[in-house]
C-alpha cells in the first residue's frame, strides 16, 4: 500500500456537494450549507494492490452506491471547510482499514520449558487441592 499515492488520488478525485445541516450553530445552520456529501469513485483509487482493492470493495459494500462510488456524509462541525477535511480523512481512513489484509498466524509447537512450566503448575494445583481434602482414619 502506497499511502502517499492513495492520499493524492483521493484529493484529486473526491467530489463534494453541500446541504443545510441541523444541529449546533444557531440560526447560521438554517442559512448556510455546512453539511458535506463526499463522493469518491472506487475505480479511481490508486496506491493499492489488486488484493487490497478487492478486500476494500468487499468491506466497504455498505458505503458504495450503485454507481461504484464511496459516499460519506459529514455534518459534525459548524463550518463547511472543516467538514470537507473530515470527509476526506474519513474516506481515506475507511479505505486504509478496509484494505488491510490480516496475516494468518503460524502455528508453533510449545517449547520444552513452557511444557515443563505448565506441568509444574498443574502439579502444584493438584497438591493444593489434595491438601484441602478431609483425612479419613
Amino acid at each position: 500500500m502506497n499511502r502517499a499515492e492513495l492520499h493524492e488520488s483521493i484529493e484529486r478525485n473526491i467530489k463534494f456537494s453541500f446541504a443545510r445541516s441541523g444541529g449546533k450553530g444557531g440560526q447560521n445552520v438554517n442559512k448556510v450549507n455546512t453539511k458535506v456529501h463526499a463522493v469518491m469513485p472506487f475505480c479511481r483509487i490508486k496506491g493499492l494492490s489488486q488484493e487490497e482493492l478487492s478486500a476494500a470493495r468487499r468491506k466497504l459494500d455498505a458505503v458504495i452506491n450503485s454507481e461504484d462510488e464511496i459516499c460519506i456524509n459529514v455534518d459534525d462541525e459548524r463550518y463547511q471547510d472543516v467538514n470537507r477535511k473530515i470527509a476526506a480523512e474519513r474516506i481515506e481512513s475507511r479505505i486504509i482499514q478496509a484494505a488491510h489484509i490480516a496475516v494468518a498466524r503460524k502455528k508453533t509447537k510449545p517449547t520444552k520449558a513452557s511444557k515443563e512450566k505448565r506441568l509444574n503448575q498443574k502439579k502444584l494445583r493438584s497438591e493444593l487441592k489434595n491438601s484441602r481434602r478431609r483425612i479419613i482414619f
